[in-house]
């Protein structure tokens, strides 16, 4: 048997996560010692081991709750139910990969719009690009001149 800390420290996670995990009914101690400390078995070490896996590899508590779910009742549960996690998972993280492609390219043709140079800001490519309405501005990856400043900007 495990207390919280030694469990805590078996995984090096704090006291703290277990508790959450309890909290949103992931995880529960065994028992109780006479003194109330909360008391943990191998098995509950091992769903843990299991959370934790789960968690680093980007599933939520949510997905970790149906995870287990199955997982407890293996013989009654398919192995499509599994897989349609793990799919619909998979779908969430390539929208959120996509995104942030998106974000980048815009990103990089924001700074490329900007020669950051020591002058005033007061004709910024980038904050201009930003104030305009217009969006296409922000996806130019030209520089923009201005004529009474002689530079690019």
């Amino acid at each position: 048997m495990y207390r919280i800390g030694e469990l805590s420290a078996l995984y090096d996670i704090k006291a703290d996560t277990l508790r959450f995990y309890e909290k949103h009914g992931l995880l529960s101690p065994s028992s109780r010692s006479d003194a109330g400390y909360r008391l943990y078995n191998h098995s509950d070490s091992e769903r843990l081991k299991f959370i934790l896996r789960a968690k680093a590899v980007g599933f939520s508590l949510n997905d970790i709750t149906e995870l287990l779910s199955i997982e407890v009742d293996r013989s009654n549960r398919a192995c499509a139910e599994v897989k349609g996690v793990v799919d619909t998972k998979l779908e969430q993280v390539e929208a959120k990969l996509a995104e942030l492609q998106h974000f980048a390219t815009s990103l990089k043709s924001l700074s490329n719009t900007c020669c950051g140079g020591p002058d005033s800001a007061e004709h910024c490519s980038i904050l201009e690009a930003l104030e305009s309405s217009d969006k296409h501005i922000i996806a130019k990856k030209e520089h923009h001149h201005f004529a009474s400043s002689g530079h690019k900007d």
